[in-house]
């Protein structure tokens, strides 16, 4: 694989105190159609237990993945579930969401989940939202003869020279696509997602090493080591080949079509224009987004 930018996900909190690592960009589009990603991995119940109380959103989507423990979803809709292991969730808030998301009480071996900001088109921002969970469905795996198993979570996934495999959740803003491969040591994937123009990886777990071919009036490998906490943008043309460490690897994919439009963001809101955040935020002040049921 050949690697354009690298970055790594930094501490932070939000909610009610939840800890988290973050990578985000909602200044310059690096990650197009993405905008961010929340880890949160802690067998410390005090590191979650705060949870998410009520908040609005506006012109985004968000994309919830547990690997371990579990939410409890509420929102302005109606909606009521509960979002454990394997299972994901995806919200298009579009014109407006209030919801929470808050630990099971009977989640008690700690909690290691995602959610993903993505950015919705100019068009669409205002339309009613839409939701949708997997608690129900079982989100596909495949397996390769090397060890590896890629899970689709959203969109469709395959490995090189295998039939695809399609996720219940389709038709993320940005034609966007996710999903979970899970590397045993020393396990081989090879990829090729030449249809989409962006593609990111996220390493949560392990170590991954990757051999790039560089052509030219000398041509070698270059192999590079990254590790846990890493998060990779990817020249989506060429072919993604990697292995995991002596310890195996987790990783996140990421793959979609950029938006290429201009973004202001405030909080919970990423709209186009100052005038829209700041009707975004009247509208929430004065109650428009609605209430969520006792």
């Amino acid at each position: 694989m050949k690697v354009q930018s690298q970055f790594s996900a930094r501490p932070a909190m939000d909610g009610d105190g939840v800890n988290i690592r973050r990578v985000a960009d909602f200044n310059h589009t690096k990650f197009d159609p993405f905008l961010m990603m929340d880890e949160i991995k802690s067998d410390d119940e005090q590191d979650f237990i705060g949870g998410f109380p009520p908040h609005p959103h506006r012109g985004i989507e968000t994309f919830t993945y547990i690997r371990k423990g579990g939410f409890e979803h509420k929102d302005q809709l109606g909606n009521v579930q509960a979002i454990r292991a394997k299972d994901v969730q995806w919200m298009s808030t579009g014109s407006g969401v209030i919801h929470s998301e808050m630990p099971l009480s009977d989640a008690d071996e700690g909690l290691h989940g995602f959610q993903i900001w993505l950015n919705m088109p100019a068009k669409d921002k205002m339309r009613p939202a839409r939701y949708q969970d997997t608690s129900e469905t079982v989100n596909p795996e495949v397996n390769n003869d090397s060890g590896a198993t890629l899970r689709a979570l959203a969109g469709d996934w395959a490995f090189s020279g295998q039939a695809e495999i399609s996720a219940p959740v389709q038709g993320l803003a940005g034609e966007a696509a996710i999903a979970d491969l899970m590397l045993n040591p020393d396990a081989i994937a090879e990829l090729q997602l030449k249809r989409h123009e962006f593609v990111g990886l996220y390493l949560y777990q392990g170590t991954l090493s990757s051999t790039h071919i560089n052509t030219g009036q000398d041509t070698d490998k270059e192999t590079k080591q990254y590790i846990q906490g890493q998060y990779l943008i990817l020249d989506s043309q060429t072919l993604l080949q990697m292995q995991a460490g002596s310890n195996g690897a987790g990783l996140l994919l990421f793959a979609g079509k950029p938006i290429k439009e201009d973004i202001v963001h405030m909080g919970p809101f990423v709209m186009n224009t100052q005038a829209q955040i700041q009707q975004a935020i009247d509208d929430y002040q004065a109650g428009r987004f609605g209430e969520i049921p006792e």
